[in-house]
């Protein structure tokens, strides 16, 4: 599969600025301190500014994207604004989904509830809705474009797990001012469910409280507290291993569906890229 590269480039900013623009607003939800090691944009400017400015890049994202109507085959140009829709609405879905959980105090999740939220945002919009946007460009049938979807939704699985794990343990070769910005923001993680399902009930009380509180209540030691719980309680080896086991099937995926991904190195690169997933470290 290939195109002419002149004919992707509205597309490829379009997917950069949605993403820009969605992390925004992400990080003013959540009143995140950092964004790849920097103060987020909220912290920097304020609440209201920096919603105008996601809001900006929400249109100025629209406005690319319709150069495609004069760039690309009619079809072609209307499949790629509908996959734009559905992607952004899966993810605005999982946001909804997953700041309700936030606010209910809800505790009662499954990990196939946790992943259901990988599904709609990271899967998608990280994986398989960029691949599938290259792929429709490329000319792919629906049932290609199924088996991208399919291999985004393990691959994503891995990422969203492995990137949660390293919230936990990593500083993010420097980037990180402070480790567990998910338990500061009460994030349900396969980690968490797992700790909430196996801890001791003596303790289950105390990691419930530290769980309630808002972010600016909680301290750095509850904090601690609860990732030492994570380890002595198997939740970090326990999303360690499901990552891995997710990410192996996505290698069977890449291998038994996407056959006509063939062109090298991008192919050689997209397989490199399923193990990097997991074996990264920041």
């Amino acid at each position: 599969m290939g195109v002419d590269q002149k004919k992707i480039f509205p597309t490829a900013a379009a997917m950069q600025i949605s993403e820009d623009w969605i992390l925004g607003h992400d990080d003013i939800e959540d009143q995140s301190e950092e964004r790849r090691g920097l103060p987020a944009i909220q912290k920097l400017y304020g609440d209201h500014l920096a919603l105008n400015a996601g809001d900006a890049l929400h249109v100025l994202m629209w406005q690319v994207l319709s150069q495609n109507f004069s760039l690309l085959d009619k079809n072609v140009a209307q499949l790629i604004y509908q996959e734009f829709f559905t992607m952004l609405n899966r993810t605005i879905l999982g946001q909804t989904i997953e700041i309700k959980w936030i606010e209910d105090n809800r505790y009662d999740l499954t990990i196939d509830d946790v992943l259901l939220i990988a599904e709609s945002k990271t899967c998608y919009y990280t994986i398989s809705g960029p691949m599938r946007l290259g792929a429709i460009l490329a000319g792919a049938t629906e049932d290609q474009l199924n088996s991208i979807y399919h291999f985004g939704q393990m691959l994503g699985r891995a990422f969203q797990i492995t990137d949660d794990l390293l919230d936990l343990t990593s500083d993010f070769a420097g980037q990180k001012k402070q480790q567990g910005n998910d338990i500061y923001e009460s994030k349900r993680t396969v980690m968490l469910v797992h700790l909430l399902e196996n801890i001791d009930p003596k303790e289950k009380n105390k990691l419930l409280e530290i769980l309630s509180k808002s972010r600016t209540k909680k301290n750095q030691t509850e904090v601690e507290w609860v990732i030492d719980q994570m380890k002595t309680n198997g939740s970090l080896d326990f999303g360690r291993q499901l990552a891995i086991d997710f990410s192996q099937k996505a290698y069977q995926v890449f291998n038994n569906e996407l056959k006509f991904l063939s062109l090298d190195p991008f192919r050689s690169q997209l397989s490199d890229c399923i193990d990097f997933i997991t074996t990264r470290n920041h």
